[in-house]
């Protein structure tokens, strides 16, 4: 045989990593032309190691991160002064001066939080081509593989590039083929925007070595200095490692200082592995680090050893498991399988209907959350886990007032509960920290967190120290929202070891603050004082401006949260004692909602017109969602909460959006919840990273704030769920806000708490099929439409439903 024809024969072993399998056009996003920006690109990951793909001809883009990769160090945040000054706020609320009760707030506040960095950008410099000479250009994500593809023609030869970010193995894959022999070429090269080092190691490997600066101001504070290293002996700041071992088959491969070299290769791999000296929270990271050399190489060494396929097997099995759980059909459009996914948004902004692209955009919020939060990782921030920018907006950390939460809504009703591990790890480091906040701060017990959040598990309030406006920076409701969380887990799931072990100690500590930081009104009941409603500020009665005042509405609906949820898990741990005892009188001598002039929810124990009646906050309304003490059970609260969303109006960020979003399913109005669907599916152009206003999703479906923010992704997924299922009341309910946009569809696989899995399917608007999975053997208790019913399910078995006999038994 010639040596020509050995090679044709052996290039069947080349062959791309996804000849093997089919896309599902339903699950994949299309582009005809590689990334101009960072909106445009791809993202891949694995919860620590991030890139984002751009997908270039002659000159690919890599944008890398990994997760633990911060500006900053442990350091003292609480304020000892904020005490002293905690009694001269409140005598100045309930002499009824809000504007020197804000001025005096300013005195409470700590330093600004770190940031969250890039790591580096990977470069391949191919010599196949010049961006005009490629031909049939195609770059897609399949996210039910978890593979960003890229192909095209060059003359007589196709190249394919696939990567994918593998959890199992901790690195990122680049697989690089062509359906010609010895026709792969490259140079590979790295940099970073931090300070770093760039050199070659054997066997054929790039090694960057990177350090963070000490300090990073936030990206809104003017500055002279805003990234300052510490140039001292034995200097301060996390240090990184990035390891880049190229394997070619076939052809020549050479390292140089700064770059290795591929000529004449059949097909080549590259794995990307990383590490940082991030050795927790309470730790130096210039001096007490971790080895980011040894964690970078050995998951490097040990993927080495497995074949590209068996890379890829071991990716599809672990990411399958997770994003399978749940599949949803709301129906197709004639040909928009053949158009690209920013032409369907335009299309789709253009009135045209696309149903498909909104199933789309709820399995990409899921694909995300597998992508940038799995266990034993750091939760979601800001950005997920990509970020470009070394002082990105609002230091891409961990925003506490809405952001991060929001993050996680699609976790337990979308079946990703192993994804909500990572926040049960930030709280747990919160609230050991809070204790110490909530003693020096206020001298209270329990455990407190406040707007702000990073790496370094900071608790105090921030603002530097006076600088920051009270109505963001003075927030104390932190550790009662975040407690939300372990709670629901438990709630979806029914794992008492969970609720016993994991969220009772922090649900605990959180109310133990709470229970200190309540104080009576003069009137017999409780309220906090000072308290802000996020972001949102009020006109005083002689027209000045304020933000700091008594018993937000959101305030005291997170502590009425807080307790419900405390008293629960006491009665199902059967804890009846002191602190139990305590927790119900406070919860029954709360402030209840009330109803303004207008006929609104209150924002504010007193009407006080908001600065913003269009806000993009709408936190008053938390009771609603996510929490639940406003139903339809309370009728007058209900439509007073209804209306202030009416008022709130349709616009906002796009996170406001996805909030809306919830918030009017809960309503069970599904085609005013529509409305938001369409909005967070309008195009912002990917080079809009700055605009402050004005939600929509950029051309990769990034969720654009403007900048882009990956809470809205999250709760839209969440957002469309919610319309689909709801289990928040006292029964499981069926379709209750489907929009008439969607008159056929299924889903399979959502999640209801008490422990259940369901599956619906509906024609013409109707329910059509039903099935019920019992987990944990709760009492069911199912509702559609006016209809309820207590059904029999045992743990482990299944119920399949019939509507139409469904609607016609006797209701309770």
């Amino acid at each position: 045989m010639t040596v020509p024809a050995l090679r044709r024969l052996l290039l069947a072993s080349f062959v791309p990593l996804s000849a093997a399998a089919a896309d599902d056009p339903a699950l994949v996003l299309r582009y005809d032309r590689p990334a101009a920006v960072w909106t445009e690109a791809l993202p891949v990951g694995n919860g620590r190691l991030g890139a984002m793909v751009f997908g270039g001809v002659a000159r690919e883009r890599l944008q890398l991160n990994e997760s633990t990769f911060w500006s900053g160090a442990p350091r003292e945040w609480n304020n000892p002064g904020a005490l002293a000054a905690l009694p001269e706020v409140r005598a100045a609320l309930f002499a009824g001066d809000y504007v020197g009760a804000t001025r005096l707030s300013k005195k409470m506040q700590g330093p600004f939080n770190q940031s969250y960095l890039p790591l580096a950008d990977l470069h391949l410099d191919f010599d196949h081509a010049a961006p005009g000479d490629a031909a049939a250009y195609a770059r897609s994500l399949d996210l039910d593989r978890a593979v960003t593809t890229v192909r095209y023609r060059v003359g007589d030869t196709t190249f394919t590039r696939e990567v994918f970010s593998s959890f199992p193995d901790q690195v990122i894959v680049i697989r690089l083929t062509a359906d010609r022999p010895g026709r792969i070429g490259f140079r590979a090269t790295a940099d970073s925007l931090v300070r770093h080092t760039l050199a070659t190691a054997a066997p054929a490997t790039l090694v960057l070595s990177a350090r963070a600066p000490a300090h990073v101001d936030p990206s809104y504070l003017k500055s002279d200095d805003p990234i300052r290293y510490d140039e001292g002996e034995n200097p301060e700041g996390m240090r990184a490692e990035l390891r880049v071992r190229v394997l070619a088959d076939g052809g020549k491969t050479t390292a140089t200082n700064n770059a290795v070299t591929v000529a004449g290769a059949d097909s080549a791999t590259l794995l990307l592995s990383a590490g940082t000296s991030f050795n927790g929270p309470a730790k130096s990271p210039g001096r007490e680090g971790r080895d980011e050399r040894a964690e970078a190489a050995r998951p490097l060494a040990a993927a080495a050893r497995r074949s590209p396929a068996q890379l890829l097997k071991r990716h599809l099995a672990d990411h399958q498991k997770l994003f399978r759980r749940v599949a949803l059909d709301l129906g197709a459009a004639p040909g928009a399988d053949a158009l690209t996914t920013d032409a369907r948004l335009a299309r789709f902004r253009d009135g045209a209907a696309d149903p498909a692209l909104a199933a789309l955009l709820f399995h990409y919020g899921r694909y995300l959350l597998i992508a940038s939060s799995r266990p034993g990782g750091l939760p979601a921030n800001l950005q997920g886990i990509w970020n470009d920018s070394v002082r990105p907006p609002w230091s891409s950390n961990w925003t506490l007032n809405i952001n991060t939460e929001m993050n996680y809504w699609p976790a337990e009703p979308t079946n990703l509960a192993e994804c909500h591990a990572p926040l049960f790890d930030l709280i747990d480091h919160l609230s050991v920290n809070g204790r110490e906040t909530a003693r020096v701060n206020y001298g209270a017990g329990g455990w407190v967190a406040h707007h702000n959040a990073d790496i370094w598990a900071q608790t105090g309030p921030v603002g530097n120290y006076g600088g920051g406006d009270p109505k963001w920076a003075n927030w104390p409701m932190g550790a009662g929202w975040l407690a939300q969380h372990p709670w629901e887990h438990y709630a979806f799931g029914r794992d008492a070891a969970f609720l016993r072990e994991r969220a009772w100690p922090v649900m605990r500590g959180a109310a133990e603050f709470y229970l200190d930081w309540l104080v009576d009104d003069g009137h017999g009941r409780l309220v906090t004082a000072p308290g802000t409603s996020p972001e949102q500020g009020f006109k005083t009665p002689d027209g000045r401006n304020a933000s700091v005042a008594i018993a937000p509405t959101m305030d005291l609906a997170i502590i009425w949260d807080l307790f419900t949820n405390v008293l629960e898990a006491a009665r199902v741990l059967k804890i009846e004692d002191a602190f139990t005892a305590r927790v119900a009188a406070a919860r029954a001598r709360l402030l209840p909602p009330g109803i303004d002039a207008r006929g609104r929810l209150r924002e504010w124990a007193h009407d006080l017109p908001e600065e913003d009646e269009h806000h993009r906050h709408v936190s008053h309304l938390f009771g609603v969602h996510p929490g639940r003490q406003i139903t339809p059970a309370r009728p007058e609260l209900f439509a007073a909460a209804r209306r202030s969303l009416e008022i709130r109006g349709d616009e906002g960020t796009g996170w406001s959006l996805g909030w809306k979003l919830n918030l009017w399913a809960r309503f069970r109005e599904g085609d005013r919840a529509y409305v938001f669907v369409q909005n967070l599916l309008r195009p912002v152009g990917g080079e809009n990273r700055t605009k402050v206003t004005g939600g929509g999703v950029y051309p990769n479906l990034f969720d654009a704030h403007p900048p882009f923010q990956i809470d809205g992704n999250f709760a839209y997924t969440a957002g469309v769920a919610e319309l689909l299922l709801q289990s928040h009341g006292d029964a499981l309910d069926l379709l209750p806000a489907l929009p008439a946009a969607w008159p056929d569809g299924s889903i399979r696989g959502l999640r209801a708490r008490g422990g259940f899995e369901v599956d619906l399917a509906w024609r013409a608007g109707r329910l059509e099929s039903v099935v019920i999975r019992s987990l944990a053997g709760s009492p069911l208790r199912v509702r559609l439409g006016e209809r309820v019913l207590d059904l029999p399910l045992k743990r482990g078995r299944s119920l399949r439903l019939d509507p139409a006999r469904f609607a016609a038994a006797p209701g309770l």
